[in-house]
C-alpha cells in the first residue's frame, strides 16, 4: 500500500509555483496587494486559509482567475477532512439505497 501523502496547502503552491520562482517576496506580495504582511506569511506557512478576497487579490497579481486560489483551497480542505474523519465517517454513515 503506498504511503499517504499530507495535503498540499495553497500557501505552498503560492510560495514554490509562483513567488519563489518570480523572486517575489512576502513584503513584495503584502504591499504590492494591499493584504498585511502577516497574512501572507501565515498564508505561506500553510496556517491559514485563502479566503475569497485573498483569491481576487492573487488573481489580479498574478493574472490567474480567483477560482483557481479558491478551488486549491477546497481541494486542501477535502483532503485535510478525509485524513481526520474518513474512517469515522465511513463507520457511521450508511450509503442510503439507490431508488
Amino acid at each position: 500500500m503506498a504511503a499517504k501523502h499530507k495535503p498540499v496547502h495553497p500557501g505552498e503552491i503560492l510560495w514554490h509555483d509562483f513567488m519563489e520562482p518570480m523572486g517575489i517576496t512576502k513584503y513584495r506580495l503584502a504591499k504590492d496587494t494591499g493584504m498585511p504582511a502577516d497574512r501572507v506569511g501565515r498564508l505561506v506557512r500553510g496556517t491559514r486559509a485563502f479566503t475569497a478576497d485573498t483569491a481576487l487579490r492573487l488573481a489580479r497579481y498574478f493574472g490567474t482567475t480567483p477560482d483557481f486560489w479558491m478551488n486549491l483551497q477546497a481541494r486542501f480542505d477535502l483532503e485535510a477532512a478525509k485524513d481526520e474523519l474518513g474512517s469515522e465517517i465511513e463507520r457511521r454513515v450508511t450509503p442510503r439505497p439507490a431508488a
